[in-house]
């Protein structure tokens, strides 16, 4: 006896639960061949395939489908069930990069929804409308450098419209009393400002977040909402509270068991450790980042490690350390094809050359075979096959020219680095004049800072993107000196600067000079983001 069409769309939604989308879909598609003279039952049938298309990320697949049920639901008079094709739809454009569709298609979600008086459904369209503005919101920045705050004013309007969609949704969800949508919602929020470069509205949604993920015992979302905390506090200039919210989020990433997420907090942390000037611990969270990134044969997290590395021995005046690591660095530059990387350790492995009064040639460098590191006593190992695991992260960057506010950096403990490494990097960060007094609010734009700098004079020489090129936030391949994005988690890549370096007239001439160099803070952080939309699974 065959099964009949509802027989084989039931079976199809368990299977869908159970998380086989795929079997599902046979099962949805054969449900379909039978037929059915139940247009409702039809109309869920082309929503859960949809929904199943999506979620195997067959985008052209779902739309189709989400087009069908919308034009049948318009077809029977089913408003309720036009709504929710309609967010559907919107949240699939959404994916595509088909924003201003997708915004018309949640638009009508929420005016429906309305309509009937589905608070629910208004809640969802207001959500997936704060998904759509902040997607676009990044979409648009991606061919900029610019810092979160710092983004034009198209940028800035549709990314404040996120923010007011995800504040209405939150204003539903708290009357409703539903803890979890309130989680995702302060999670997004809290994205947006950072994005505005609202730092402390961002923490204030972020700890939240953190708050609802601890009462559903909700680790991932515990640690997600660590991390963010992290980077707002990175930028509010509170290095050592950014710091102890990483080592939570490091953490966490062990109890997970995720050793992609270790690698990414040891990663930050370093970067911490680095604006707090401890060069030591910053390479001892690099090194284990690198351990990591060489376990999971990821290149391109190497590769990032190893350029950090050698800015941190530079630092340290360990120029020997830094050489090998900039070689490195080069070697896999070239292996991946990242030709801006490749420029990147060039030049830094000709500063260090100038420093250390040694010619150096890219085929065959003279300190090879002299100045190995010794993996074991790092605990890292000799590079194998690797893979790309580091292409969809959310990346956040720090730039060089951060003006920071004198109360920040009098907080910070007293400078670590050895005298050899002048600790240039630190007034590098004054690189932008004060632009208003009004908004002395912004620690960012503060250009006051600690450090007696009267009589020093500061290279400021940057690498252009146009010389770099700048590849687009959706290439496969995360780099070093272009702003990246991924629709979940959105990369926001530095450029990197050159490391300087200023010869010191006073130095005799038979010593190797120290290095006094300006440390290359490209520094990334990443971001993470809550459920990108609010899918309508059942009709």
């Amino acid at each position: 006896m065959e099964a009949s069409c509802l027989e084989l769309a039931l079976e199809g939604e368990r299977l869908c639960k159970s998380g086989d989308c795929r079997a599902g879909v046979s099962f949805f598609e054969a449900a379909v061949q039978v037929g059915t003279e139940d247009l409702k039952t039809l109309s869920a049938i082309y929503s859960q395939l949809g929904n199943a298309y999506f979620y195997l990320h067959e985008y052209t697949k779902a739309l189709e489908y989400h087009h069908h049920d919308l034009t049948l639901a318009r077809a029977i008079g089913d408003r309720l069930g036009e709504a929710k094709a309609s967010g559907n739809l919107g949240n699939t454009l959404k994916v595509l990069g088909r924003f201003d569709e997708a915004i018309v298609c949640c638009e009508r979600h929420l005016n429906i929804s309305r309509e009937l008086h589905d608070q629910v459904g208004e809640a969802r369209a207001l959500y997936n409308l704060g998904n759509v503005y902040h997607a676009k919101g990044k979409s648009i920045s991606c061919s900029g450098a610019q810092d979160p705050g710092e983004f034009p004013e198209e940028v800035k309007t549709v990314l404040q419209k996120a923010a007011d969609f995800y504040d209405a949704n939150l204003w539903i969800v708290r009357e409703m009393g539903d803890r979890a949508a309130q989680g995702r919602a302060y999670g997004n929020l809290g994205n947006t400002h950072y994005l505005l470069g609202n730092f402390r509205p961002a923490v204030i949604s972020h700890e939240q977040r953190l708050l609802i993920a601890k009462e559903f015992g909700d680790k991932a979302a515990e640690r997600r909402a660590y991390s963010n905390l992290g980077n707002a506090y990175i930028f509010l200039g509170e290095f050592e509270v950014a710091a102890e919210h990483y080592k939570k989020t490091l953490q966490l990433a062990r109890q997970l068991k995720d050793r992609a997420v270790e690698a990414q907090a040891c990663y930050s942390l370093g970067n911490t450790y680095t604006l707090l000037q401890d060069y030591e611990k910053a390479i001892e969270y690099h090194l284990k980042h690198l351990m990591i990134a060489q376990e999971l044969n990821d290149s391109v997290g190497e590769g990032r490690a190893c350029w950090s590395l050698g800015n941190a021995y530079t630092a340290l005046g360990n120029h020997d350390q830094a050489m090998h690591f900039a070689e490195k660095h080069l070697e896999i530059s070239r292996e991946v094809g990242d030709r801006s990387g490749e420029l990147t350790a060039r030049m830094n492995l000709s500063d260090l050359q100038m420093v250390l009064g040694l010619s150096y040639t890219t085929n065959s460098s003279v300190l090879s075979e002299s100045h190995n590191v010794d993996y074991s006593s790092h605990g890292t190992k000799p590079r194998l096959g690797r893979r790309h695991s580091m292409e969809n992260l959310e990346l956040v960057k720090l730039t060089p020219e951060k003006n920071w506010n004198s109360e920040i950096l009098a907080k910070q403990k007293p400078l670590l680095a050895k005298p050899s490494a002048k600790l240039l990097f630190v007034n590098r960060l004054k690189g932008k004049k004060y632009k208003s007094k009004s908004s002395s609010t912004k620690v960012l734009q503060d250009a006051s800072n600690s450090v007696d700098t009267s009589n020093a004079q500061f290279p400021q020489k940057r690498i252009s993107p146009d010389t770099l090129g700048d590849e687009g936030f959706f290439d496969l391949l995360s780099r070093f000196q272009s702003n990246r994005m991924d629709d979940q988690r959105c990369p926001l890549l530095s450029e990197q600067d050159r490391l300087a370096v200023a010869a010191v007239s006073s130095t005799p001439p038979n010593r190797v000079r120290k290095c006094e160099c300006t440390f290359c803070l490209f520094n990334v952080f990443f971001i993470y983001s809550e459920t990108c939309d609010n899918r309508q699974l059942h009709k």
